[in-house]
């Protein structure tokens, strides 16, 4: 397995879930018709699963095992990608990376299965590099972006207690409004 992901490079998906993440960070609810979106690729998932598959009969040997993986790995990455962008959460997202790449990983092994000697050895150490570097970022990323997020936090709440230290300079009324647009400004 080059890419866990085909379309986007790893570092390229990185960069989009990291991004889509945090312009999402506070909005963890289910969108209006998340559900019927969700369950809509997973009935499509099963569908691609099915006709390859059907397709993978027509083989025998290594090469329908080496189908079937390659269908399983598909069915499982449209699935979990789905789950998570219905659960939209960090926790989400990292545990579907992890497993998609489980999941290529197997079909990487079947593949393998088809050599012999010392360059199945190379390949089915390859295959495990592969899944333990791509387990390893997916974890790597979701500290990555743990850390971000709990920057953001702390840079608010800085510029929200030198917005309350402004309005300190005034009094009354105009110091409760002051105080009240600050709260509202930074959300506290």
């Amino acid at each position: 397995m080059r890419l866990v992901c085909k379309g986007l490079s790893g570092k390229a998906l990185i960069v989009a879930l990291a991004m889509g993440w945090l312009g999402q960070a506070g909005a963890q609810q289910v969108a209006p018709g998340a559900s019927e979106a969700h369950d809509q690729a997973i009935e499509r998932a099963k569908a691609v699963y099915e006709a390859a598959s059907a397709r993978c009969d027509a083989l025998a040997g290594t090469p329908h095992d080496i189908c079937e993986a390659e269908a399983h790995a598909v069915r499982v990455r449209s699935e979990e990608e789905a789950g998570a962008a219905y659960k939209n959460t960090l926790s989400a997202y990292t545990r579907a990376r992890i497993r998609i790449a489980a999941a290529y990983h197997e079909r990487d092994k079947t593949r393998c299965s088809a050599l012999g000697g010392n360059d199945r050895e190379v390949c089915l150490q390859q295959a495990k590099a592969t899944l333990v570097a791509a387990q390893a970022d997916a974890r790597a990323d979701r500290k990555a972006i743990e850390a971000r997020l709990d920057a953001r936090e702390e840079k608010l709440t800085a510029e929200y207690r030198v917005a309350l230290q402004k309005c300190d300079a005034f009094a009354g009324a105009v110091k409760d409004q002051c105080v009240s647009t600050a709260r509202t400004a930074y959300g506290k």
